[in-house]
């Protein structure tokens, strides 16, 4: 583990503490916001399912693709200027989404959307390694990190059905505006003007351009073969196009003076094995939203509102699993707390995969919930910490952002297999068309645990036994 000198505890730390767990509450929010808003916003904007699809696609691919420049950016320019640029940019396209007349207004709002949570996401998580020293403050902020991650997703699935249900799905997008003010309040205040560790260097402009059409060309290849299929031209152009991006990127990484992704970083084991872990858990954790979700209003035929509702024990139980996490990594170290956090939310995800074909509240919903969301929670704050340790606060937003890609690449990547399973066992199935369904929602969540649990031995084989929680 490479030493770092500890940070200096800022004037505002409480105004610090609100921007870290506003921003990623924001960008974990907006990832699943308006999942059960769709078919609303499809009867109001005449949209196909083809088109219909990029309302959530535009999001990722901006997203994803972006999330490195976006990190290396708060590295060089400073996180407070890049947050305020990020935020006044979502609030701009949250509102005009809320107010598109047409598909390609709302796509574009969406994209935009996009490229601000790519801007803000790595912020919040290096704001903790270059303003908190370690201690209770520090583990305090991945805490709430990791519930603002994990909660975040949940609420989303909990407004946008309430929302959409009692104002319609305008008042989805138009949810954000508050957020955001909230969060530009909190990083006028809270974040410094000059902090600790931003070292403005010559911005690797090649590298940003490769890595982010690469990441974008991968993102771009899972949605499309989710649609047109795994062997289609489009999905394979894409894929090819990726994966020969992604090399160029590594090439000049290796070469450049000032790389975007200094390739040092991989040396510290701690960050691999948690952007494994990332990948894994972020498949699993979605897989959770999107399959019961549906299961709940398709199998069970729960309205929307209703639906959100369910979901609610998942957010309180993720609170449960951050405390968990923090006392247990301190008695058993990080990578065995990993292990146990990631084994017992791959048990939630196995328990979910045997929900009954009627609606059943404590068998289907809250004690699932409970192992889950202790298991996902607990591991988020984890993930936190071991994504930073060792990483020196120059790099640290570069850190956070290598960590986010993990995880959404792992999300939208795993959640498109998962998916590619359940439709496989649907069609297979010998039932009727509700019990043929559930049978494949079932097996979705089956092997998000299988995906899960894999993470939480791989993280445990490779995170260093002297890794602990900050």
């Amino acid at each position: 583990m490479t030493p770092t000198a500890q940070p200096t505890r800022p004037a505002h730390t409480g105004a610090l503490l609100t921007t870290v767990f506003v921003a990623q509450f924001l960008v974990a929010l907006d990832v699943a916001l308006l999942n059960v808003a769709l078919p609303a916003i499809s009867t109001d904007l005449r949209m196909s399912g083809s088109v219909l699809q990029w309302v959530v696609n535009a999001y990722l691919l901006t997203f994803a693709g972006f999330m490195l420049l976006g990190g290396r950016l708060g590295d060089l320019r400073g996180r407070r200027s890049v947050l305020l640029a990020g935020l006044a940019l979502f609030l701009v396209c949250s509102v005009w989404g809320a107010l598109a007349g047409d598909a390609g207004s709302l796509i574009a709002a969406r994209a935009g959307q996009g490229f601000a949570g790519a801007l803000v996401a790595p912020q919040s998580l290096a704001l903790i390694t270059a303003n908190l020293p370690e201690g209770a403050v520090r583990r305090r902020a991945f805490g709430l990190w990791a519930g603002a991650g994990a909660g975040g997703g949940a609420v989303g699935v909990v407004a946008s059905g309430l929302l959409t249900q009692t104002f319609g799905w305008r008042a989805v997008l138009g949810a954000n505006v508050p957020i955001v003010l909230i969060a530009l309040a909190a990083v006028w205040v809270g974040v410094p003007r000059h902090e600790r560790g931003v070292r403005p260097e010559r911005l690797d402009v090649l590298g940003a351009v490769l890595v982010t059409t690469g990441v974008g060309a991968a993102v771009a290849a899972v949605a499309t073969g989710s649609e047109d299929g795994w062997t289609a031209a489009s999905t394979l152009l894409c894929a090819a196009a990726g994966v020969v991006l992604l090399i160029a990127f590594v090439i000049v990484e290796q070469r450049t003076a000032h790389p975007i992704m200094p390739l040092r970083l991989f040396r510290v084991r701690s960050l691999v094995g948690a952007n494994v872990f990332g990948f894994f858990l972020s498949a699993g954790q979605l897989a959770a939203f999107y399959f019961c979700s549906l299961y709940i209003q398709q199998v069970w035929g729960i309205e929307p509102a209703l639906a959100g509702v369910l979901f609610l024990p998942f957010s309180l139980f993720v609170v449960v699993g951050i405390a968990i996490a923090q006392r247990l990594a301190a008695r058993v170290g990080m990578r065995t707390a990993l292990l146990v956090h990631g084994i017992v939310g791959a048990a939630g995800l196995g328990w979910f995969s045997l929900m009954p074909a009627e609606f059943a509240f404590w068998q289907g919903i809250a004690g699932p919930s409970l192992l889950a969301a202790v298991g996902i929670g607990g591991a988020f704050m984890l993930l936190g910490s071991a994504g930073t340790s060792g990483v020196v606060p120059h790099d640290a937003g570069i850190a956070s952002g290598v960590l986010n890609s993990s995880r959404q690449l792992g999300g939208t990547i795993g959640l498109a297999a998962l998916v590619a399973v359940a439709t496989a066992t649907t069609g297979a199935a010998a039932a009727t068309p509700v019990d043929a369904l559930a049978q494949g929602y079932r097996a979705g969540l089956g092997y998000g645990a299988v995906l899960l649990a894999i993470g939480a031995v791989a993280a445990f084989a490779i995170v260093p036994r002297s890794a602990r929680a900050d």
